[in-house]
């Protein structure tokens, strides 16, 4: 599982810097940055604060996570599943991740 993979994805979806994500998920910024890296793993708290602050289900995480040895196994219907929470995200935060990045630029 390549949870630094996941979670930058996830947090580019989300439109959220490292440190805004940390304030929401209440984790220092450096564990985020360390998770990202591959330095550190994060345990399953930590997972959970995440996906609860990237407002994420946490099997479609664990799906970005994912490595192909990871996948052996899984069925159609999970696979289906899966599309359905990814499909939900990304329409869920299409208008968020746009008005974090506009107010970014428009930042001083």
């Amino acid at each position: 599982m390549n949870y630094g993979k996941a979670l930058k994805i996830a947090r580019a979806i989300a439109g959220m810097e490292q440190k805004d994500l940390a304030k929401e998920a209440r984790l220092d910024p450096s564990h985020i940055s360390l998770i990202e890296r591959g330095a550190r793993r994060p345990s399953v708290g930590a997972i959970h604060k995440l996906c609860q602050a990237l407002e994420i289900p946490e099997p479609l995480f664990a799906m970005l996570a994912s490595e192909r040895s990871d996948l052996r196994g899984v069925g159609e219907k999970d696979f289906e599943r899966i599309g359905t929470y990814l499909a939900r995200f990304l329409m869920q935060h299409a208008d968020t991740a746009k008005s974090r990045r506009r107010r970014r630029s428009n930042a001083p």
